[in-house]
């Protein structure tokens, strides 16, 4: 991993080269104009799920929504995500989940992510495995049912119409991915060697881009794309795969983990960049979370956070985790219903929340570094991302 030192260097240099860029841009074409994207259209796992597999298969337990929502809001965390910042700093309401029958408000865009979804199909149930069977395949027809179905919606009028997006937002709105990890662990936790996790890598990406050319037929043209996470420093990856886990980091992540992580991510970056030359009518943005969130793990006391390999909200073990009881679970003990999986009481100092999620304050603290462009390519800020490069 780069020094504390190298890392400083690169975030100043990349805040310089996003000045350059837009100085240059200026220089030709006059100020860049913000994008004022009137919706968001995003597409993940977890890491951005609002409220879809929670409506899909049971909601989400206490405590998991306490510091924010004060009560389960659909999502894995104690608060807001990444996701959630990205709407606020865009003067847009929270996104609805598109399987959410419940009071959802779709006027400006909607969340086809859940909880558990990879890019690849699983083809194993989501009590067998854990993951979810809303792929990105599947959430790109979703999306692709949403807008027909939609526009049919305004055409009648009614109370309804109301609260569908217009027509012309489909082309002007931001479309957001965060999606990846689970391709990879799931590779890991069906005993794949990391060789043979790393050969998946290119049959992932291909679908991937066949995703991201669908929704591109359907209308967008700005996408805003995380690469996926250090999931090596992940204590439910810690804890499931042992023999991996004993290699580790001076920050206590698995090395060869995470080392799949950053070969997708380069090859995630090569994919970008042909499909920038493919679809010559958008504008792409990759953005490099890894680095944000290897940072924050790996020198999270000089950022304000403690113990960032345990979860906060868990049951037991090295790492506060246990896949078979996890945040918010409960168990009869004696006659009695009691709660094993609970909250440290403090998740604002803490960078896990359950041990497969980021806590509200820590993706606060990703978004604060990701939002303003400098680890982006280009390294625009999220609120000029319908800029070509």
């Amino acid at each position: 991993m780069a020094s504390p030192e190298l890392k400083s260097y690169v975030v100043l240099l990349s805040v310089f080269t996003g000045t350059a860029l837009l100085s240059s841009i200026s220089a030709g074409t006059g100020p860049l104009a913000p994008c004022r994207f009137p919706a968001i259209f995003n597409f993940g796992d977890s890491n951005s799920d609002t409220g879809g597999l929670s409506a899909a298969f049971g909601a989400a337990p206490p405590p998991n929504g306490e510091t924010f929502f004060g009560a389960p809001a659909g999502r894995y965390s104690d608060g807001r995500l990444v996701i959630d910042f990205i709407a606020e700093s865009l003067a847009l309401p929270y996104l609805s989940a598109y399987l959410n029958s419940m009071a959802a408000n779709f006027s400006r865009g909607a969340n086809f992510a859940t909880a558990g979804s990879t890019i690849r199909r699983q083809n194993t149930t989501l009590f067998q495995s854990g993951y979810s069977p809303f792929s990105l395949d599947v959430q790109s027809w979703q999306f692709y049912q949403f807008q027909n179905r939609s526009q049919r919606i305004c055409s009648q009028g009614g109370i309804f119409k109301d609260l569908m997006p217009r027509e012309d937002y489909f082309s002007r709105a931001l479309y957001t991915f965060d999606i990846g990890q689970n391709d990879l662990t799931s590779g890991y936790f069906s005993n794949m060697s990391t060789e043979e996790v790393k050969a998946t890598i290119p049959d992932i990406l291909s679908k991937f881009k066949s995703a991201i050319q669908s929704v591109y037929g359907q209308g967008g043209r700005s996408f805003w794309i995380h690469n996926t996470g250090p999931f090596g420093c992940l204590p439910y990856v810690l804890e499931r795969v042992p023999v991996m886990a004993a290699q580790v980091d001076r920050a206590g992540c698995g090395t060869q983990l995470n080392g799949v992580a950053q070969l997708f991510n380069e090859m995630l970056k090569g994919t970008v960049a042909r499909l920038r030359k493919d679809l010559p009518l958008a504008a792409f943005t990759y953005v490099d979370v890894y680095s944000v969130k290897y940072s924050l793990i790996s020198e999270a006391t000089k950022h304000g956070f403690e113990h960032p390999l345990v979860a906060c909200c868990g049951h037991g073990g090295k790492y506060n985790y246990n896949f078979h009881n996890g945040c918010g679970s409960k168990a009869v003990v004696n006659g009695t219903e009691v709660v094993l999986g609970r909250s440290c009481g403090n998740p604002l100092t803490r960078v896990n929340w359950d041990g497969v999620h980021y806590t509200e304050a820590a993706n606060r603290w990703v978004f604060d570094r990701i939002a303003g462009g400098a680890f982006s390519d280009p390294p625009l800020p999220v609120g000029m991302a319908c800029h070509r490069q």
